[in-house]
């Protein structure tokens, strides 16, 4: 059902998507369908694009000339649990305290969510000679796993943009890399016997360490070496092999049977994704080989997780340069947490990070946004849209 045309604020769209509890357990339609209600509202079609289980969906929307070049909004819809963290307010009620603006997505990334529908309807009605798009995804909280086919259908359905603004948290300065990310889930299945029989047995704990060993010696070589000239500017400056959880074993006297944990990469923009899961399916083949030489029944299973492509710094890159036309931004920054900003490059859209807030309240119990930030992201917004007019 279309809506009344009423050009809600930032600050008040910002409340209306806090109040969708869209936690990427739960399905995001709900917003998607009151989004697509108020766009209609001003006269603006925005098109879906269906995750495989249809619970969730992608929505892209397109404001001006048919013709390419034009300017891309990208965020996402989904949010991180509550569940466990101590909230001093309900999370999915926007409450303003202090200068704050707290609940669950404020930050990240429904601020700059409100900010991008905000400049859509404005384009709307604001004449504008340079096309603006809308892009919000689904599930990038839990691998960016959504806006690849969103993405793809965005270059068959829209005339292709020439920058892309990708709004997660970055106090409003122009992020021009970041690190890529890549994960495995490991099951190790060993064989069990009193452990005073160790030899005759396979600890699958034990096996899982020397993975476990294999990633803290690749720590130490990337922090020995000497930083290429991309990579330098990172924090840190190398690749990182990461294992945050893990379970196994079921007594201190039995060889494990079972164990599970998984491990991450965090690649520099200088290292190959590929190489880095190659090297590490090889020592994963010569610990299942050492298993299976004492027990047969034994090995270790994989699950490819996440796989995040880095952001890649441009040379003389179109959308770094809008946003520090638009910021007045000319600080060099680079993150090392990933965005779907590597997923927009590799589909040949230059493509910067620029967003409200700060990125250390994302996934906080109590998150918020400055009221300041909302008011700095709306003057961005403006300032894009008299660029989208000449």
């Amino acid at each position: 059902m279309t809506q009344m045309a009423t050009r809600l604020s930032p600050r008040e769209l910002l409340e209306k998507l806090v109040s969708f509890p869209t936690v990427s357990s739960e399905s995001n339609l709900p917003l998607v369908d009151w989004l697509e209600g108020y766009l209609e509202g001003h006269g603006i079609k925005a098109q879906r694009h269906y995750d495989p289980t249809g619970k969730k969906a992608a929505l892209f929307a397109h404001v001006g000339p048919e013709v390419d070049g034009g300017v891309v909004l990208s965020g996402h819809t989904d949010v991180v649990p509550v569940v466990g963290q101590p909230w001093d307010t309900d999370p999915f009620v926007l409450t303003e305290k202090n200068g704050r603006l707290y609940g669950r997505g404020s930050c990240d990334m429904k601020g700059f969510d409100a900010l991008a529908i905000w400049a859509l309807v404005e384009a709307q009605y604001a004449g504008i000679t340079r096309p603006l798009q809308l892009a919000l995804s689904y599930d990038e909280e839990i691998g960016c796993v959504g806006a690849p086919a969103m993405i793809a259908a965005m270059g068959d359905a829209l005339p292709k943009a020439s920058a892309v603004i990708v709004g997660e948290p970055s106090m409003m300065k122009a992020v021009t890399g970041h690190k890529g990310t890549a994960s495995y889930k490991v099951h190790l299945k060993g064989h069990e016997v009193h452990s005073s029989m160790l030899h005759k047995g396979v600890s699958a704990i034990m096996s899982g360490a020397k993975l476990i060993e294999w990633a803290n010696m690749k720590n130490a070589e990337g922090q020995a070496a000497e930083p290429r000239d991309v990579d330098a500017v990172f924090d840190p400056p190398f690749t990182t092999v990461h294992v945050g959880m893990i379970e196994g074993g079921n007594a201190h006297n039995i060889t494990a049977k079972d164990c599970r944990f998984e491990l991450d990469f965090r690649t520099v923009p200088g290292d190959d994704m590929n190489a880095w899961k190659e090297a590490f399916l090889q020592r994963v083949a010569e610990v299942e080989a050492e298993m299976q030489a004492i027990v047969p029944s034994t090995g270790i299973d994989l699950v490819e997780g996440f796989n995040v492509p880095a952001l890649v710094p441009e040379i003389d890159g179109e959308a770094e340069a809008l946003a520090r036309r638009l910021t007045g931004d000319n600080s060099s920054n680079v993150v090392s947490y990933a965005t779907e900003g590597g997923q927009f490059q590799d589909a040949g859209y230059s493509v910067v990070v620029c967003g409200p807030g700060d990125i250390a309240q994302a996934h906080q119990p109590n998150e918020y946004l400055e009221i300041s930030q909302l008011v700095a992201g709306q003057s961005f917004m403006q300032n894009l849209l008299k660029e989208l007019c000449q």
